[in-house]
């Protein structure tokens, strides 16, 4: 009887031969965008976002430059009109974008690599180890995430987007860590692994080529929904001021909107915008994980195939 494949075990998508190359592999993501138009949508949007974190400060004028009268409303010179000081709100958000993606995407890959090691390390290796690991994490999901944060935060208000970032990336990594743990333990007793076992295979080659990956749709899965947690969670704590002032994020933007008063005043133009950013921002990475799970789950495959039919 033959042992059943890595990427037939969990549901992975199975690996491009390597003589098809980098245009069949590109074929193939056009193909899979095609058929999941959620997914393209939300591709589309954070894509829109990268590039204008990326390109945008490059094409306007400083942020914090008093440049016009305060509170004007949108017009052809100020295409989001102005604040109580008379700075320009569509260079802050353009500008804002940079640091709100850079904290939300820095502090998930490092919970994600933290949940990596601990989850799929810890249950792979098993004994002591696995069972310490396994304490850690059970410690960190029971301490309430929202006021662990904020004391942290803070402490370490004034030190820029670094401490944030740190703040983030170790109140979130516990959930994903638990999940790759128990995927873990299923995986190592699977024929496959044993046999590589068996063959004298080094250990982090079974887990790069053997574990990994099966376990890819969760790691992405849980990678996607960190960025969005580190985006909402940074937004949050600089709208109660737990962010150092001097470093611009669309948080920031809503907390001196709030404390000058901005609705009060009717200045729609100056709250709206960053709040809008980080809600399509979040639809779209939601957007994309929808369509990387009808991608990768078979049974999503399945049954869209006999809708289909």
């Amino acid at each position: 009887m033959s042992i059943a494949s890595p990427t037939e075990v969990l549901g992975a998508a199975p690996a491009t031969p390597p003589s098809a190359g980098v245009a069949g592999r590109l074929r193939a993501a056009r193909r899979r965008l095609r058929e999941s138009p959620r997914m393209l949508t939300g591709v589309v949007i954070i894509a829109f976002f990268v590039l204008l974190a990326i390109f945008g400060p490059l094409f306007v004028h400083d942020p914090n430059a008093f440049v016009g009268p305060r509170l004007a409303g949108p017009s052809a010179r100020f295409w989001l009109g102005t604040t109580q000081t008379g700075q320009n709100v569509l260079a802050q958000l353009v500008v804002a974008t940079r640091s709100t993606l850079m904290v939300g995407f820095a502090a998930a890959v490092i919970a994600t690599l933290v949940a990596l090691a601990i989850g799929i390390g810890g249950g792979f290796i098993g004994g002591i180890s696995d069972e310490a690991l396994n304490l850690l994490t059970n410690i960190v999901l029971v301490i309430p995430a929202l006021p662990l944060v904020i004391i942290i935060a803070a402490y370490l208000k004034s030190g820029g987007l670094a401490p944030m970032i740190f703040v983030i990336a170790i109140t979130s990594w516990a959930g994903s860590a638990r999940v790759l743990r128990g995927m873990t333990l299923s995986l190592r007793s699977r024929d496959y692994v044993l046999a590589a076992r068996v063959s004298g295979e080094r250990t982090w080659r079974i887990i790069v080529v053997e574990i990994l990956p099966n376990l890819s749709a969760f790691i992405v899965s849980g990678f996607i929904f960190t960025v969005i947690f580190a985006i909402l969670t940074q937004a949050g704590l600089a709208f109660i001021g737990l962010e150092s002032p001097d470093t611009l994020t669309w948080g920031n933007m809503l907390y001196f909107a709030q404390n000058d008063e901005a609705l009060s005043s009717g200045a729609w133009w100056w709250f709206v915008p960053p709040g809008l950013c980080i809600a399509l921002v979040g639809t779209g990475l939601a957007l994309i994980n929808f369509g990387l799970d009808e991608i990768l789950n078979p049974r999503l495959r399945m049954h869209k195939a006999a809708k289909s039919q």
